[in-house]
């Protein structure tokens, strides 16, 4: 696990190991490795023994986007991990904290163009779809705001609700409950369509920036020469969990649209999202830091 304890992938990890545990007969552990914007816990993963032991649970940024963002990535997610399973997405839920008085998309806007540099945002990390997703805000309303990255969600929302923030996109599942208890306000979701987990959210779409699409998405992944026949039945084992009606209904109530499939499908989904990022990225100028 590249991120902190009660992340967003974390927290869906937990949820699966409930069930995948007794389908393999034996404990599977998660162990917290955060750090770099997942790049970290990543790369142990990448170099580790191909004992089929190991797993990973990342995200976007770690398993795509660094590949563009960063010059010297230490490992090739294409190349040194070998895919397991696309295991769910979430759209993320762009939010200010309550005190600001921002109550709209237009609100927030207008308050990045009137004060450029007086905002701050959080995210999951650099090159994070939290990060990344922002940036494609500013890069399209011509606004600025500081960049300040968190080792996990469940951080950028505590600065969020401290006040260290005053407003950031990232995963509902932290962000929902803050929204809740009155400390957050929710503006919209990242999603080309409204989620049915959040049907009362607009999409930025909706709120005028209909070139904005950023959704956070979480995948297994193994090192390169695990055995075939592993990552076959990991896949196979990781698809039924994310079936059960109880699971699903766990993963829904966490704001997690549960996915599986194939390593061949998931290969395929990484090579598309590659594709359709690498030119965002390039022609918007992002950077790490």
């Amino acid at each position: 696990m590249p991120f902190g304890a009660g992340s967003s992938p974390d927290i869906l990890a937990r949820i699966v190991n409930d069930r995948l545990a007794p389908r393999l007969g034996q404990p599977v552990i998660v162990e917290n490795r955060a750090g770099a914007g997942g790049n970290a816990g990543t790369d142990v993963v990448a170099k580790a023994n191909p004992d089929g032991y190991t797993f990973l649970l990342s995200v976007n940024a770690p398993l795509v986007y660094n590949t563009v963002l960063y010059r010297n990535l230490p490992y090739d997610p294409f190349r040194d991990l070998a895919p397991v399973s696309l295991a769910a997405t979430t759209p993320n839920v762009c939010a200010v904290n309550a005190q600001t008085g921002i109550d709209s998309v237009k609100g927030w806007l207008d308050a990045l163009r009137r004060n450029p540099g007086k905002y701050n945002f959080a995210s999951t990390g650099n090159g994070s779809i939290a990060h990344l997703g922002v940036e494609l805000v500013k890069a399209k309303t011509q606004s600025f705001a500081v960049h300040i990255p968190y080792a996990s969600s469940a951080q950028a929302v505590t600065a969020l609700v401290q006040g260290d923030v005053q407003f950031a996109c990232l995963p509902p599942v932290t962000v929902m409950p803050q929204v809740k208890a009155g400390k957050l306000k929710a503006l919209a979701v990242t999603s080309a369509q409204r989620s049915a987990l959040l049907p009362d959210l607009p999409t930025l779409r909706e709120s005028g920036l209909p070139d904005i699409q950023a959704v956070p998405w979480f995948a297994y992944m193994a090192p390169r020469d695990t055995p075939r026949p592993v990552v076959e039945r990991m896949s196979r084992e990781i698809a039924a969990v994310l079936a059960e009606p109880e699971v699903r209904q766990r993963l829904l109530g966490a704001y997690f649209d549960p996915v599986g499939g194939t390593p061949e499908q998931l290969a395929a989904f990484m090579r598309e999202e590659l594709q359709r990022w690498k030119p965002v990225i390039e022609r918007a100028g992002l950077k790490p830091d």
